[in-house]
């Protein structure tokens, strides 16, 4: 595929989205943008990293930051988080074929006609299973996270899109990804994002 393209991924927590996003972007032979979205944003807002990293996403433990996706700041500094990260999204979309993963970035690159918006879930029951084998977190740690993470990614993507991360009418893309495993599932959007793009003879 010669032409540009930009594949955008939300994902719920547990569903092994962060390692099938990683696999997508090397079968595709593209980057794959996610922390490095915060550490721009930390250098443009002239704030530590180690600051934003913490707030951007939350207080207190790798998987703990993800509740809060804009963290403890005032809602005027979450809302000024965001505009940048938005405008770091929009210039890597511009620069190459990429895949980037959530901080609303589909609903940033709505206007763009070369996106292509994925959702990966699973059931709660194997998020739960994923988090105690893959991630190794205790079940009742898990059960909790899954929770929380959910409440918080909604009510962010709530904030600054008007509508739910799972909206089907802002995707693509849906996908269980408990049917076919991390390379499973990577493999078939693949396949599906060259098939779509490879045939495409209008790309902005």
């Amino acid at each position: 595929m010669e032409k540009k393209y930009i594949v955008t991924i939300t994902r719920e927590f547990g569903s092994m989205g962060r390692p099938i996003t990683r696999r997508l972007s090397e079968l595709l032979n593209v980057e794959f943008y996610d922390r490095d979205i915060v550490e721009e944003t930390a250098r443009q807002m002239n704030l530590p990293l180690s600051v934003v990293s913490t707030n951007e996403e939350s207080q207190g433990g790798i998987y703990a930051k993800m509740k809060s996706p804009l963290g403890k700041f005032s809602s005027e500094k979450q809302n000024e988080i965001f505009r940048v990260q938005s405008e770091i999204i929009r210039k890597l979309a511009a620069k190459e074929s990429c895949v980037i993963v959530g901080r609303c970035a589909e609903y940033v690159l709505k206007d763009y006609s070369n996106c292509f918006n994925t959702y990966i879930y699973a059931p709660f029951e194997k998020r739960i299973e994923n988090c105690v084998t893959q991630l190794g977190m205790e079940e009742d740690v898990a059960i909790k996270m899954i929770m929380e993470v959910d409440k918080a990614r909604r009510k962010y993507h709530k904030k600054y899109t008007n509508y739910y991360p799972s909206d089907l009418n802002n995707r693509n893309l849906m996908i269980d990804s408990s049917f076919f495993g991390v390379e499973g599932t990577a493999q078939m959007v693949a396949d599906i994002v060259r098939k779509h793009f490879g045939e495409s003879e209008t790309i902005a």
